[in-house]
């Protein structure tokens, strides 16, 4: 196994999550606030799964977003 690939296809990896996970999370806050679902100044509960069916592995990674 070559690290330096390795590392470097886990870091495209994980950019691409971060990103999309982001802009997936704001669109769905600002629009559960626009439709008065949400008011803006709660703790939201999240939950992240990352699996590898290869390998059998599955992780959930859980955590907390807060709005104000």
């Amino acid at each position: 196994m070559n690290e330096e690939t390795f590392n470097i296809s886990i870091r495209k990896f994980l950019k691409k999550v971060g990103v999309t996970s982001q802009r997936d999370i704001e669109k769905a806050v600002r629009e559960a606030i626009d439709s008065g679902k949400l008011k803006g100044d709660e703790t939201l509960k999240v939950k992240m799964t990352l699996e590898m069916g290869d390998l059998d592995m599955k992780v959930d990674i859980d955590g907390a977003i807060e709005l104000e």
